[in-house]
């Protein structure tokens, strides 16, 4: 798996092909869903959007035209911060960021987890050790453990990545 490391001002990581596969499909599905899959009663687009006064939907309605659109635009180019700097088609290799790509992806991925955890039912006392180990139980080719550990591996890449930033 890989692991970002700092390398002067950057911060490197080396990706086998399934990893590139795994996070151009997850960045792109990210966009997909701020973009053509916008949807205000979908529960992920609810939690990447909250609502900010929730005892006020009037006030709520209102802050979300002003920025909404500043909001969405900056989540879909921070996922676009991972398709530009993964390899080329299908092949692993070297992906380098400089600082602001660094930022671009933790949010991107802070994204794509979150999307995931609604989707997963994930919540904040989950185990996720625990969720993974019962669905392999259950199935261990189902998709739920395909998922489990494409969220758990996103976990982990974003802990790289934020721990080469503090080093």
């Amino acid at each position: 798996m890989s692991m970002f490391r700092r390398q002067g001002d950057r911060y490197a990581a080396i990706f086998a092909v399934d990893e590139v596969r795994v996070l151009r499909k997850v960045a792109s599905e990210v966009v997909g869903l701020l973009t053509d899959g916008f949807d205000h009663g979908d529960p992920v687009v609810g939690r990447l959007f909250p609502e900010v006064y929730p005892e006020d939907a009037a006030g709520s309605a209102e802050f979300r035209r002003y920025t909404e659109g500043d909001l969405k635009t900056a989540k879909i180019d921070q996922a676009g911060a991972i398709l530009a700097a993964l390899p080329d088609g299908e092949a692993g290799g070297e992906v380098r960021l400089d600082a602001e790509a660094a930022e671009a992806w933790l949010r991107a991925l802070n994204d794509a987890r979150l999307a995931m955890g609604v989707r997963l039912e994930i919540k904040d006392g989950t185990d996720l050790g625990e969720e993974l180990d019962d669905a392999v139980a259950e199935d261990p080719t189902s998709s739920r453990v395909f998922q489990l550990s494409v969220y758990a591996y996103l976990g982990y890449l974003q802990e790289s990545l934020l721990n080469a930033l503090i080093d």
